[in-house]
């Protein structure tokens, strides 16, 4: 599996859910326009997914190709990945201020992966039971539209996946009005010097992680 950050909540994901031999299937996760200041995604996709409907994640225009395009929760299977979509909210005043936004579990390649979405609150336990056993999660951590540094920190270690790599953080030409990733790498206290521009993982690589913050540089 390949992992590459645009920066925002955006990645794209590829990989080989039904074994070697078949061809790769790629997905976005909430594109972003143009109205933020840094390079929308581009490229083909077999599938995209919509945490929520705001301009910096549902940009799924900018994608080519006819993706099977995914926004709401539920249970889905699609080109041989299994996908959990669970409810959530966007503010710590259960969605009154700025409503929903969808969680989205992914298994692939014995990977499960989560991502959070534009989560702004706690979660709750039947939420923690579905995530548990996550390998990578991607977490939000820049505060003011969804959890900040300090509240990422104690999800991470509720959640204890392998990876963590956090995103929705102020990064350069971004004009999103967040805190950078700094104060969640304060708490955690273990994130690398280095960022990286693409992760390549299977599961073996997992072996006696706990808790390993990866920093991705977005696609410029």
């Amino acid at each position: 599996m390949q992992i590459q950050y645009y920066g925002q909540s955006c990645f794209k994901i590829t990989t080989k859910p039904a074994g070697r031999a078949t061809e790769d299937v790629v997905f976005f996760i909430d594109p972003f326009g143009k109205e933020l200041g840094i390079r929308p995604p581009q490229g083909q996709a077999d599938v995209v997914f919509v945490s929520h409907d705001h301009f910096d994640h549902n940009n799924v225009s900018a994608i080519k190709g006819e993706p099977v395009i995914i926004d709401t929760p539920g249970e889905y299977a699609v080109k041989g990945i299994n996908v959990v979509g669970i409810d959530s909210f966007h503010d710590n005043e259960e969605g009154a201020k700025k409503g929903r936004s969808t969680i989205f579990i992914l298994e692939a390649e014995e990977l499960k992966i989560c991502h959070l979405g534009d989560l702004g609150c706690d979660l709750n336990g039947k939420q923690l039971e579905e995530i548990d056993g996550v390998d990578i999660l991607f977490i939000p951590v820049g505060g003011e539209h969804t959890i900040e540094g300090k509240k990422a920190t104690e999800l991470v270690r509720k959640i204890e996946p392998a990876i963590v790599i956090p995103m929705h953080y102020k990064v350069a030409g971004s004009t999103a009005e967040i805190e950078d990733e700094s104060k969640f790498c304060t708490e955690m206290g273990n994130c690398p010097k280095e960022k990286i521009a693409k992760l390549n993982i299977k599961k073996k690589d997992l072996e006696g992680k706990t808790m390993e913050v990866i920093l991705m540089d977005h696609e410029a």
